[in-house]
Protein backbone atom coordinates (compact mmCIF):
# COMPACT_ATOMS: atom_id res chain seq x y z
CA UNK A 1 0.00 0.00 0.00
CA UNK A 2 1.71 2.91 1.25
CA UNK A 3 5.42 3.18 2.18
CA UNK A 4 6.45 6.96 2.20
CA UNK A 5 4.05 9.19 3.87
CA UNK A 6 4.71 12.86 3.53
CA UNK A 7 3.21 15.32 6.40
CA UNK A 8 3.49 19.16 5.88
CA UNK A 9 3.35 20.43 9.50
CA UNK A 10 3.04 24.17 10.58
CA UNK A 11 2.20 24.30 14.43
CA UNK A 12 -1.18 24.32 14.69
CA UNK A 13 -3.94 22.13 16.14
CA UNK A 14 -4.47 20.35 12.47
CA UNK A 15 -0.92 20.06 12.03
CA UNK A 16 -1.38 17.94 14.87
CA UNK A 17 -4.44 15.66 13.77
CA UNK A 18 -2.35 15.20 10.62
CA UNK A 19 0.28 13.57 12.22
CA UNK A 20 -1.43 11.50 13.92
CA UNK A 21 -3.42 10.06 11.14
CA UNK A 22 -0.10 9.75 9.46
CA UNK A 23 1.07 7.52 12.75
CA UNK A 24 -1.99 5.12 12.65
CA UNK A 25 -1.83 4.72 8.64
CA UNK A 26 1.71 4.25 8.98
CA UNK A 27 1.38 2.13 11.75
CA UNK A 28 -1.05 -0.01 9.14
CA UNK A 29 1.11 -0.15 6.13
CA UNK A 30 4.71 -0.41 7.91
CA UNK A 31 5.71 3.29 6.50
CA UNK A 32 8.56 5.77 6.93
CA UNK A 33 6.61 9.36 7.56
CA UNK A 34 8.89 12.01 6.70
CA UNK A 35 7.86 15.82 8.42
CA UNK A 36 8.36 19.08 6.17
CA UNK A 37 7.92 22.56 7.18
CA UNK A 38 8.08 25.06 4.38
CA UNK A 39 9.22 27.78 6.20
CA UNK A 40 7.33 31.17 4.41
CA UNK A 41 9.39 34.14 6.06
CA UNK A 42 7.13 36.39 4.36
CA UNK A 43 4.60 35.28 7.02
CA UNK A 44 7.27 37.02 9.57
CA UNK A 45 8.50 39.80 8.29
CA UNK A 46 6.57 42.95 6.95
CA UNK A 47 9.41 44.19 4.90
CA UNK A 48 10.21 47.48 6.96
CA UNK A 49 12.39 45.91 9.72
CA UNK A 50 15.88 46.44 9.78
CA UNK A 51 18.19 44.06 7.39
CA UNK A 52 19.92 43.49 11.09
CA UNK A 53 17.17 43.37 12.82
CA UNK A 54 15.49 40.34 10.65
CA UNK A 55 18.90 38.24 10.56
CA UNK A 56 19.39 38.47 14.28
CA UNK A 57 16.01 38.49 15.30
CA UNK A 58 13.15 37.59 13.59
CA UNK A 59 14.47 34.98 11.09
CA UNK A 60 16.51 33.31 14.18
CA UNK A 61 13.01 32.83 15.65
CA UNK A 62 11.42 31.41 12.95
CA UNK A 63 13.86 28.85 12.48
CA UNK A 64 13.69 28.08 16.27
CA UNK A 65 9.70 27.13 16.21
CA UNK A 66 9.68 25.71 12.75
CA UNK A 67 12.72 23.12 14.52
CA UNK A 68 10.56 22.71 17.52
CA UNK A 69 7.61 21.77 15.33
CA UNK A 70 9.69 19.38 13.55
CA UNK A 71 11.00 18.03 17.17
CA UNK A 72 7.42 17.62 18.61
CA UNK A 73 6.11 15.50 15.41
CA UNK A 74 8.96 13.09 15.55
CA UNK A 75 8.68 12.32 18.98
CA UNK A 76 4.68 11.74 18.35
CA UNK A 77 5.74 9.63 15.70
CA UNK A 78 8.85 7.81 17.36
CA UNK A 79 6.59 7.11 20.32
CA UNK A 80 4.39 5.20 18.22
CA UNK A 81 7.39 3.29 16.51
CA UNK A 82 6.97 5.07 13.11
CA UNK A 83 10.37 5.45 11.48
CA UNK A 84 10.50 9.62 11.05
CA UNK A 85 12.36 11.82 9.55
CA UNK A 86 12.00 15.79 9.13
CA UNK A 87 12.97 18.16 6.42
CA UNK A 88 12.89 22.06 6.65
CA UNK A 89 12.73 24.19 3.45
CA UNK A 90 12.65 27.99 3.22
CA UNK A 91 9.99 29.03 0.71
CA UNK A 92 11.57 32.24 -1.00
CA UNK A 93 8.55 33.70 -2.87
CA UNK A 94 7.24 30.79 -3.74
CA UNK A 95 4.06 28.82 -2.91
CA UNK A 96 4.11 27.04 -0.40
CA UNK A 97 1.70 24.25 -1.55
CA UNK A 98 3.98 24.25 -4.65
CA UNK A 99 6.81 23.48 -2.52
CA UNK A 100 5.29 20.57 -0.65
CA UNK A 101 4.61 19.02 -4.00
CA UNK A 102 7.99 19.65 -5.24
CA UNK A 103 8.96 17.77 -2.25
CA UNK A 104 6.53 14.70 -2.45
CA UNK A 105 7.81 13.66 -6.13
CA UNK A 106 11.87 14.22 -5.13
CA UNK A 107 10.97 12.67 -1.99
CA UNK A 108 8.81 9.58 -4.04
CA UNK A 109 6.15 10.13 -1.34
CA UNK A 110 3.18 7.87 -1.92
CA UNK A 111 0.27 9.92 0.02
CA UNK A 112 0.71 13.37 1.38
CA UNK A 113 -1.25 13.53 4.72
CA UNK A 114 -2.13 17.29 5.82
CA UNK A 115 -4.01 19.22 8.57
CA UNK A 116 -6.92 21.89 6.91
CA UNK A 117 -8.58 24.58 8.87
CA UNK A 118 -11.64 23.78 6.54
CA UNK A 119 -11.60 27.92 5.89
CA UNK A 120 -14.86 29.39 4.05
CA UNK A 121 -16.16 31.96 1.85
CA UNK A 122 -13.99 35.69 2.69
CA UNK A 123 -11.66 33.77 5.38
CA UNK A 124 -10.33 31.02 2.14
CA UNK A 125 -10.19 33.82 -0.53
CA UNK A 126 -8.45 36.31 1.79
CA UNK A 127 -6.01 33.32 2.99
CA UNK A 128 -5.76 31.19 0.47
CA UNK A 129 -5.74 27.49 0.99
CA UNK A 130 -2.56 25.31 0.77
CA UNK A 131 -4.67 22.44 1.65
CA UNK A 132 -6.87 23.27 -1.53
CA UNK A 133 -3.22 23.72 -3.82
CA UNK A 134 -1.77 20.71 -3.11
CA UNK A 135 -4.95 18.58 -3.17
CA UNK A 136 -5.34 20.20 -6.85
CA UNK A 137 -1.82 19.72 -7.89
CA UNK A 138 0.05 16.65 -6.06
CA UNK A 139 0.68 13.91 -8.17
CA UNK A 140 -0.30 11.28 -5.53
CA UNK A 141 -3.10 10.91 -3.29
CA UNK A 142 -4.07 13.79 -0.59
CA UNK A 143 -5.20 12.83 3.13
CA UNK A 144 -6.82 16.33 4.40
CA UNK A 145 -7.34 16.14 8.32
CA UNK A 146 -9.84 18.68 10.25
CA UNK A 147 -9.17 19.31 13.65
CA UNK A 148 -11.66 17.57 15.94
Amino acid sequence: MYTTILVPVDGSPTSDCAIAEAAKLAAICSARVRLLHVLDMAAYSNGFEQAEIYVSQIRPLALAAAEDWLARGRAILEAAKVPVDTELRESVGGRVAAIIVERAAAWGADVIVMGTHGRRGLGRLMMGSDAEMVARTSPVPVLLVKSA
